[in-house]
């Protein structure tokens, strides 16, 4: 994502406007403008006092991911009701259609099996429970898969 879009969001999840920002970083509304449509770049003092005003560090500020952003929001609001009522294969179907067939063409059963024990055995070896032995096998499959796309 380009700064001066990051600038924008940053700007819009705070709830100000250009003028309000560019009254508190003693600019004008056009400055602020050029920085968030890329034409020019706030220096250091101005980008650490936007970074302040928009309460994010500066890293956060210069790496700022709307997508990322909201997706953390959305985690946080989720409750284990809600996750329920949701059919997580149907809807990451629709990225993954793989998702949608995949019943039809694995042996279900053989997997089953030796998944059931490596919980099993992350729950006995490390006394996890249920849930916490499914997120932890989740993970390492999600490391797997970030390794092999790595090599």
């Amino acid at each position: 994502m380009r700064l001066g879009n990051s600038l924008f969001h940053a700007r819009k999840r705070c709830g100000l406007t250009q003028e309000e920002v560019a009254e508190k970083l003693g600019v004008s509304r056009q400055t602020v403008s050029k920085w968030e449509t890329d034409e020019t770049l706030p220096d250091i003092r101005q980008s650490k006092r936007m970074a302040v005003l928009y309460k994010v560090s500066l890293d956060e500020l210069i790496d700022f991911d709307v997508d990322m952003k909201e997706i953390e929001r959305a985690i946080e609001k989720s409750s284990v009701e809600k996750d329920e009522k949701v059919d997580w294969t149907k809807a990451w179907g629709k990225k993954y259609p793989i998702l949608l067939r995949y019943q039809n063409e694995v042996n279900i059963p053989n997997y089953a099996v030796r998944l059931r024990k490596m919980l099993d055995e992350l729950k006995t070896e490390y006394g996890y429970g249920e849930l916490d032995a499914f997120l932890v096998l989740k993970d390492i499959l999600g490391q797997e898969w970030k390794n092999r796309k790595e090599s």
